[in-house]
């Protein structure tokens, strides 16, 4: 192993965004970090530092590795966004099919025989060949995973690298993970407190304040470096564990506008229902012949490995995927193909993915993104009334989130963002509301938050929930209908 690093009062500004505050932290060799804290504390710019990001305005920074493995939502978002920038070139008689997955992985790798260990065990062989931008949220992890082991790091920062993952990809990498002790100092940032590795020997917990140049509260988010715990200090280490897995109690969900309010369903017919259906590219089949009925106040869990199709099922559904129409589909009253628009479908459906999350890329207020809601948009294109800002204000308050009602959405952090976006879904409380991986990227106390609204929500009679998750432990109160996809061999 290398150096130590050394903070000493370091502050480190990330543009205007978010500025990390007088900073004292020293990492040995020999000690392997876990941050964590509250959605919006800090945690990924801390670990950014470490990687020789951010401007240093004060203070000290030492003994940074020059070689950094890291994964992270902001890196994955990245890479695909420059994917996307390719859609976007002007060129007309070009058609861009984005960059393999074999050159993402093997050019200017440092270690390909490990790279091609990597790659079988999590089980991307046949998907070398495929576009980078068509695999699945996990598929993207798995790859962005093997780019960072395989560079040979000095230090390894791994940002919430087991969300999104599914049971035995995660079980390879924690077992990958305990190989590299002894070589490699390794910083985890993780939301869940229960999915810290047994290695782990500190624990950094990072804090929130809103700090102006006086040293007033104003309008700059600032994050602190609150608490270092050694693993072995058991009473201080419980006492952050309690911390951690707080839970707010007597919610209430915020009532629908009545202005926008839905047409009625009939009570009598399923709200979807699927007859052998199928979804395959060239020979390669990924759902066969699947028979599916989802009725009314009837929640279902959707499970299944990386690549078994569930995010394809799920776009059958709100009609996103090409091959919808050549399938028997039937959704709330519309058999697919006979001539009803996608938007007649969409307005009975609240939605949450991660890839919403990386389309929503318009600059456009908190406040604005939860009303957005009522018109299924990105981003608003016309003036909320006064009773939608009401609405939203209900829930930004009810997310914590009341002093942002103004602040731009693209300035915050990857958890406050997935609240936001929760949030747009249930607004218009839809008959269906599909959450894909709702608590991807978010700390034990907004994760806590979102369950609990999610468990209302079935308790009720209005919203029939879709939830699609890899946590067992995320198992909603009141979902006893459970559909597992089958990865195709």
């Amino acid at each position: 192993m290398g150096n130590s690093i050394s903070l000493k009062k370091a502050t480190v500004a990330f543009d205007e965004r978010f500025t990390l505050t007088e900073i004292d932290w020293s990492i040995t060799p020999s000690q392997h970090w876990m941050i964590t804290g509250s959605n919006g504390s800090g945690k990924s710019a801390l670990a950014a530092v470490l990687a020789g990001m951010g401007e240093i305005t004060t203070g000290q920074i030492s003994g940074l590795p020059k070689n950094v493995g890291l994964v992270s939502f902001e890196a994955q978002a990245e890479l695909i966004a420059q994917e996307l920038k390719k859609d976007d070139a002007d060129i007309m008689d070009v058609i861009s099919v984005g960059t393999p997955v074999r050159e993402m992985i093997f050019d200017q790798c440092a270690d390909p025989e490990l790279a091609t260990q990597l790659v079988e065990k999590f089980g991307l062989s046949a998907l070398l060949d495929r576009a980078f931008r068509k695999l699945s949220t996990g598929e993207t992890r798995k790859v962005m995973l093997i780019r960072a082991l395989s560079s040979k790091p000095d230090l390894l920062i791994l940002d919430e690298p087991f969300d999104g993952l599914d049971v035995d990809a995660l079980a390879m990498l924690q077992a990958h993970l305990e190989t590299l002790i002894s070589t490699v100092p390794m910083v985890l940032v993780l939301n869940r407190f229960d999915e810290m590795p047994d290695f782990i020997t500190h624990v950094a917990y990072m804090d929130k304040t809103v700090i102006d140049k006086k040293g007033n509260e104003g309008k700059n988010d600032a994050g602190h470096l609150t608490l270092i715990i050694d693993r072995q200090d058991k009473t201080a280490f419980n006492e952050l564990y309690q911390l951690l897995h707080l839970k707010t109690t007597d919610l209430n969900i915020p009532e629908i506008d009545a202005a926008n309010k839905l047409p009625e369903l009939d009570p009598s017919q399923p709200l979807v229902c699927l007859k052998n259906a199928t979804i395959k590219y060239g020979d390669t089949i990924i759902v066969d012949k699947l028979n599916w009925t989802i009725e009314p106040n009837q929640h279902w869990q959707l499970s299944g490995p990386n690549g078994s199709g569930k995010t394809g099922v799920l776009s059958l559904i709100t009609g996103d995927h090409p091959q919808c129409y050549t399938n028997d589909i039937f959704v709330f009253g519309f058999q697919r193909g006979n001539g009803e628009s996608i938007w007649q479908i969409k307005q009975f459906i609240g939605y949450v993915s991660t890839s919403l999350q990386w389309e929503y890329r318009v600059s456009t207020s908190c406040r604005n993104v939860i009303v957005s809601g009522l018109y299924d948009s990105i981003g608003m294109y016309s003036k909320a009334t006064d009773s939608q800002k009401k609405i939203a204000d209900e829930w930004l308050e009810l997310l914590g989130m009341k002093d942002r009602a103004d602040s731009p959405f693209n300035k915050l952090s990857y958890g406050d963002q997935r609240l936001l976006l929760i949030a747009r879904a249930m607004v218009k409380r839809p008959p269906l509301l599909i959450l894909d991986e709702p608590c991807l990227g978010l700390d034990d106390m907004n994760r806590q938050l979102v369950l609990a609204l999610i468990e209302k929500i079935c308790a009720g009679s209005e919203t029939t929930v879709l939830y699609v998750n890899h946590h067992a432990e995320d198992r909603i109160s009141g979902i006893e209908h459970y559909l597992e996809l089958v990865k195709k061999q």
